[in-house]
């Protein structure tokens, strides 16, 4: 077009299920409807699964990194809420997080801001994907944590026992 006027536009989507699955896409068109739609449709091809404690946190903490961006992400107790910013509140609350706390450094760019945060999410790994590995007893694990209702678990066992 003369003058160069002809404008494209540019799409970032999260989805989620607030049950543990969530994905992110980015779509480009001349129209931002056409935008939307194609960054939803990628978005729901490219969902993972991330484990959840007690359905409401993360299992434990983590750090993901995405070109000048480094995300922190930390389990919290209950009540806390989401305490994330910008695009990283998006894609916790579209997982189902309810308690989480986050830091972001060294980018504001929204893309490398979610793609560290799918990096920090998808080094999370549950007690029991953990037991399955080593082939060892949830309980056993968790009493090594110093977890009080592990050793009151164990302690029930071996009194019936």
């Amino acid at each position: 077009m003369k003058g160069g006027k002809r404008f494209g536009f540019a799409a970032l989507v999260v989805v989620g299920d607030a049950k543990g699955r969530v994905g992110f896409g980015h779509g480009k068109a001349r129209e931002v409807p056409e935008a939307i739609q194609k960054a939803t449709a990628a978005a729901k091809k490219a969902m993972v699964r991330v484990s959840l404690r007690d359905g409401r946190t993360l299992h434990h903490d983590g750090v993901g990194h995405f070109g000048a961006g480094r995300v922190y992400v930390r389990s919290a107790a209950q009540g806390t809420g989401i305490i994330a910013g910008g695009p990283m509140r998006a894609v916790f609350e579209a997982l189902g997080v309810a308690d989480v706390v986050t830091k972001s450094v060294g980018t504001s760019n929204p893309y490398n801001m979610i793609r560290a945060t799918f990096a920090a999410l998808g080094e999370q790994t549950s007690p029991k994907a953990v037991a399955q590995r080593r082939g060892k007893k949830i309980a056993d694990l968790m009493a090594r944590r110093g977890d009080v209702s592990a050793r009151v678990a164990e302690a029930d066992a071996e009194a019936v026992a």
